[in-house]
């Protein structure tokens, strides 16, 4: 027995590592009796709080993994049992890659952590929670990546070659989906800038729609007829975008025009009966009313209010109520409206007796 416990393995004697598993298994439960008594009752003290420092230490707490627990140990029995041995170089590295992937995993914990305290007061807002989504996934792809590079420079690999090697197939791979790419970054712009959001009515050129969708590489609007309408999002950033659900009041123009033969002091009335037409309504601002133009065929007045809701309908209530009432108002005073008229003046020529 003495003989068989003297035998090397990986240049170390079995009963070397026989003491070594010991103590890893006593130094494991350990860390796993802690966990238990400690960790538990500190993120019950954490949830009874306002204080978000606490609940992230308490999150960390809760993300630490039964494997990292098992590593710690190791790596304390490994520092105990200070014999040199060329095996022990390994070990060492296993408890380093161990620690990195606990690392990634509460990095992982952290974000999803962040992301959660920041949607809980946006829920009524798509975008802002996209936008965060987005974030997040390009926060954990940056985490892993650098810890995949410190993992891979510990087991002595050159990365400084891997970087530069990787920096010059991103740029052909970037050169060769440009479009995709470009679309890519307009999509992330949209979700952080927010310049719409779904929901929103669109103008863009002679197009219009709501947005119903927005992809990685399109967007989609809803067109007023029903038909749907595709934008890639480059296209879509490089368009000048009219956004009307972003409208806190909408400016209203419009124009009466009366006859010529319409009285003088009439003329002078109708701009306050205007005036008196806009204000009769609801959710409306007055802006002014003035003879503006001698027409064609009519004597034009131009009026100017403001709708202080945005939505259309509401719009059009208002000035189907302010056409009623101009109506009623001119049929009252017997103004009468002017329409495209035209007099033809007939000239007639001499008998041939006054031509005698």
């Amino acid at each position: 027995m003495p003989d068989l416990l003297s035998n090397e393995i990986f240049g170390w004697p079995l009963l070397e590592w026989a003491k070594l598993a010991g103590l890893w298994l006593v130094f494991s439960a350990l860390a796993l009796l802690i966990r238990r008594l400690v960790f538990g009752r500190f993120a019950k003290m954490a949830a009874r709080t306002a204080n978000r420092v606490d609940d992230i230490i308490a999150e960390i707490l809760h993300g630490t993994r039964t494997f990292f627990l098992a590593v710690v140990a190791l790596y304390i029995a490994v520092e105990y049992r200070t014999d040199d041995a060329p095996a022990m170089v390994y070990l060492i590295r296993i408890v380093f890659v161990g620690l990195l992937l606990q690392v990634g995993l509460w990095g992982n914990d952290i974000i999803r952590l962040a992301a959660g305290w920041y949607t809980q007061k946006r829920e009524d807002d798509p975008a802002q929670i996209t936008a965060v989504g987005a974030v997040g996934l390009v926060a954990r792809i940056v985490l892993w990546s650098v810890l995949l590079l410190v993992a891979l420079d510990n087991f002595g690999i050159d990365i400084t070659a891997l970087v530069a090697g990787l920096g010059i197939g991103g740029i052909a791979i970037a050169l060769a989906v440009q479009n995709v790419l470009q679309d890519l970054l307009a999509y992330i712009s949209i979700v952080v800038d927010q310049p719409f959001v779904f929901g929103d009515f669109l103008v863009l050129d002679d197009l219009s729609g709501t947005v119903e969708h927005i992809g990685i590489k399109t967007t989609r609007l809803r067109s007023l007829s029903g038909e749907q309408i595709i934008f890639s999002n480059n296209d879509l950033l490089s368009s000048r975008v009219r956004n009307f659900k972003r409208m806190f009041e909408r400016r209203i123009v419009f124009g009466v025009g009366v006859t010529y033969d319409t009285p003088h002091e009439k003329l002078q009335a109708i701009p306050d009966m205007l005036r008196k037409a806009v204000e009769a309504c609801e959710d409306v601002r007055f802006d002014r009313s003035h003879f503006k133009a001698f027409g064609d065929f009519s004597i034009n007045f131009e009026t100017v209010y403001y709708v202080l809701v945005p939505e259309y309908a509401t719009y059009m209530d208002r000035q189907q109520d302010i056409n009623l009432t101009i109506h009623k108002r001119f049929t009252e005073e017997g103004i009468d409206f002017a329409f495209p008229t035209q007099t033809l003046h007939v000239e007639s020529l001499p008998t041939p007796e006054e031509q005698a």
